[in-house]
């Protein structure tokens, strides 16, 4: 959705009353020119034969092109991991637009970096966790290349192709119709801030993925649109402004019983000067007065932690509780904030030791954060930020669909084939390498050992193998308790 101010777009913005010096207007014109020729080229094709499957490849498929998803057969998520998009953007892409009744492809290619690397050739590791990416997610796969001038295509690089294939058609029969299982629903900032642009999905989403699949939870992305009533738990990650309309809506999920997680400036009208969501107990004073400032866990936040203070590096807001707070887990500022005026070390001064505003504050179903601790970890990932969102998860989401022993590099999906009446568990262990300054590598397959998972299954459970092999995996099931042994 490029801006254009060629004489004949100036005068279609003038007859629409935009104004091509303004470029707020350059960008709405440019999402129409997109909308208006996606409706014109399907109508166009479809004439022709209305069974004809159409599709628009784009860097980034995500909030921006849903007026005009009834227009796209299916999605397709270009996504090359070694450039621009990293290895965030296509699971943050598929999770949310799976959620729109039309079938989902993933795209990368065969190059080591993007699109006309001729005579390059991608890792084959780094292939399989792609192609095997698409498929846990509930997507099919493609493998894209690029003819040279000589018209001839690399034997040994198609061998390889061959190879990733062969093992994805091995597992076709259980992966065929199968649809992704989740309890959190986490919105998407792309609703408020996207670009369309491949490589620039906000911070806050690309944190909350990272931490939430390093623990194994099973998300969706929604927006305010979506049902809230498929998900046990909804997360507002930073950066989500509410109005009236989705305040209401929120009060209601929470008032029925569902959990509600939000940090930051999430909840805050877009005006940033009130919260919208009561049930969150706080009311908003405007920005917190120290950075950085520190929290001491306390009980339940405390698990695993040193007893000590931790370091919060992004500046949060100003808040003070309502009636209805239960457990208030307060920040303790720094001596003082290190400008020209007060100089410490390098980067800032250490904890004034006292406990003054509260840091974390939390309900039977809310729980709010002053800090923006999704875009923090997308930043810097402080191991103290994932352990105190896992002891807060603990106490909101108890018994979740399917917990893990592993490494926190262990990916791990669940989906669903309901007409086979079986459930699908896809475990993945790739792990990017920043080994060089300009790319994320997968260089190995690195096997995993008496991996222990845990699954939360109503169903009795008649019993469980490996696939395609199908060598049966000993379990013991207590209740809704499933143990893989």
């Amino acid at each position: 959705m490029n801006e254009c101010c060629c004489p004949s777009c100036q005068k279609l913005m003038r007859e629409k009353g935009l104004n091509p010096a303004k470029k707020e207007d350059r960008q709405e014109f440019a999402r129409w020119t997109y909308y208006d020729m996606v409706e014109d080229l399907t109508a166009f094709a479809k004439k022709y034969n209305p069974d004809f499957h159409v599709c628009y490849n784009k860097g980034h498929v995500g909030y921006l092109d849903k007026p005009v998803i009834k227009d796209y057969s299916y999605f397709s998520f270009e996504s090359l991991p070694g450039v621009e998009w990293g290895y965030l953007d296509f699971p943050v892409s598929a999770k949310y637009m799976r959620n729109f009744g039309k079938e989902c492809l993933g795209l990368t290619s065969r190059f080591h970096t993007e699109w006309g690397d001729f005579h390059a050739f991608r890792n084959e590791a780094a292939m399989e966790y792609e192609v095997f990416s698409m498929l846990s997610h509930g997507c099919k796969c493609t493998i894209g290349d690029q003819m040279d001038y000589w018209g001839k295509l690399n034997k040994d690089m198609y061998q390889q192709i061959g190879r990733v294939y062969k093992s994805v058609e091995e597992k076709e029969p259980w992966c065929e119709n199968a649809k992704p299982v989740s309890e959190i629903g986490v919105f998407t900032a792309e609703e408020f801030y996207a670009t369309g642009v491949a490589g620039q999905i906000p911070g806050a989403s690309e944190g909350v993925a990272r931490l939430l699949m390093e623990y194994g939870y099973q998300f969706d992305f929604i927006d305010s649109t979506s049902d809230f009533g498929k998900y046990r738990l909804l997360i507002l990650p930073d950066v989500i402004p509410v109005d009236e309309i989705l305040g209401r809506k929120l009060s209601a999920y929470i008032n029925a019983g569902g959990k509600l997680l939000a940090s930051y400036q999430s909840g805050l009208d877009k005006d940033h000067q009130k919260f919208m969501i009561s049930e969150l107990a706080v009311k908003y004073l405007g920005d917190a007065p120290y950075s950085p400032d520190f929290i001491w866990p306390k009980e339940h936040l405390a698990k695993g932690l040193a007893d000590a203070e931790h370091v919060m590096y992004d500046k949060g807001t100003l808040v003070e509780t309502t009636d209805e707070a239960q457990f208030v887990q307060k920040v303790i500022p720094p001596v003082f904030n290190r400008t020209y005026e007060h100089f410490c070390s390098h980067l800032h001064s250490p904890s004034g030791r006292k406990e003054v505003y509260p840091g974390i504050v939390e309900t039977e179903n809310t729980a709010y954060f002053i800090h923006p601790i999704f875009t923090t970890y997308q930043n810097w990932a402080p191991a103290w930020y994932k352990k105190i969102l896992r002891n807060e998860l603990d106490r909101m989401l108890p018994n979740p669909l399917i917990q893990h022993n592993g490494p926190s590099t262990t990916q791990v999906t669940v989906l669903d084939q309901e007409q086979e009446n079986r459930r699908i568990v896809h475990v993945l262990h790739y792990v990017p390498v920043k080994k060089c300054k300009n790319l994320e590598i997968v260089d190995d397959i690195i096997p995993l050992y008496n991996l222990k998972i845990t699954m939360t299954e109503e169903r009795e459970v008649e019993k469980i193998y490996t696939i395609p092999d199908k060598q049966e995996v000993p379990f013991v099931q207590d209740g809704k308790n499933l143990n893989l042994l």
